[in-house]
């Protein structure tokens, strides 16, 4: 079976030791984004298989129509906003995933890495050590500030946990059912929306992105925030209604962004206006990006792809697929 694999920007697939299990097969992988429909389709016309990493790839009409080979889309992560699931069924291409992914412990380990090295002005202080000068600024410790957790779950609970070890205050907003949630797990939820961004002086989404939480928070909500006060987005960036993160930063409230995420990914030749900024600390989707993770996600899609290969498909998202053959 020929297998195209896109968008492995690290080149680690090969490396990974889920990779030995496909020797059998004529695997072709893909490190750079392509996102012309025709020029998409050329890569990958030919193979059977597909491998999709995340959601880096729009799997849509426009390229689904053109694909005349592939019958089988297997699909890293949880999600799935990215694939026209009606396309695929109606070219009869099977498309498979796990239903769960798991706790995202290794988001929450890079939400805390981007938090202390805003505070602490790490990347600002080993730029000046390397320059041959010796301790500029002076840092921020974390007890006794207010940490707040837009979304307690998986992630937001992690990340949540880790702030009240170092004596933070923890305080959480997300739908008034989760209220009792926020209680039970020992934090505060303020009896406002205004209340929550104007109190923390660290604001951690961690929001699952779908169409009904697009620009979730919005140029009030950071508006509302303190001139001292950090924004860190490791979840999705279309969390924050577009351009309203950059004119906040601009306008000193609040007055420093951590971010992982960005609109279109992935973000080349430092074309981004966040990345010009100096009060904001940019990563490059680092947030899964780790050999335990990676190893997780294309073990499953492999599973499913020798599933299928054996004649019996598994994780599939479409079952209805068969029925339209």
């Amino acid at each position: 079976m020929k297998i195209v694999v896109l968008d492995d920007w690290a080149q680690g697939f090969r490396k990974l030791p889920c990779f030995a299990r496909l020797k059998d097969h004529e695997v072709i992988i893909h490190h750079d984004t392509e996102k012309a429909p025709a020029v998409l389709a050329a890569r990958i016309n030919g193979a059977e298989a597909l491998i999709l990493t995340q959601e880096r790839t729009a799997f849509q009409r426009a390229l689904i129509e053109r694909l005349t080979t592939v019958k089988v889309v297997a699909q890293t992560g949880s999600h799935r906003h990215h694939i026209d699931f009606a396309a695929c069924t109606e070219k009869g291409i099977i498309v498979a995933a796990a239903s769960k992914t798991g706790v995202g412990i290794t988001t929450a380990e890079l939400t805390w890495a981007l938090i202390l090295a805003s505070l602490r002005n790490l990347p600002h202080e080993v730029e000046q050590l390397k320059q041959g000068r010796w301790q500029t600024s002076l840092g921020t410790g974390l007890r006794s500030l207010t940490l707040g957790i837009y979304g307690l779950g998986g992630i937001g609970s992690l990340v949540a946990r880790v702030g009240k070890a170092f004596g933070m205050r923890v305080i959480c907003w997300g739908r008034e059912a989760s209220r009792a949630k926020v209680v039970a797990a020992g934090y505060d939820m303020p009896a406002t929306r205004e209340a929550f961004f104007a109190e923390s002086d660290i604001v951690s989404l961690h929001i699952f992105a779908n169409e009904q939480t697009r620009g979730i928070v919005t140029a009030a909500d950071l508006a509302m925030m303190k001139p001292t006060a950090l924004l860190v987005n490791t979840s999705r960036a279309r969390l924050i209604q577009e351009g309203a993160l950059v004119a906040a930063l601009k306008q000193g409230r609040p007055g420093f962004a951590a971010v992982d995420v960005f609109e279109t990914e992935p973000v080349l030749n430092g074309d981004h206006p966040l990345l010009k900024m100096p009060n904001v600390i940019c990563t490059p989707h680092l947030g899964y990006a780790v050999v335990q993770q990676f190893e997780s996600l294309y073990a499953v899609a492999i599973d499913s792809l020798l599933g299928y290969a054996a004649g019996k498909p598994v994780n599939v998202l479409n079952p209805e697929v068969f029925q339209a053959k």
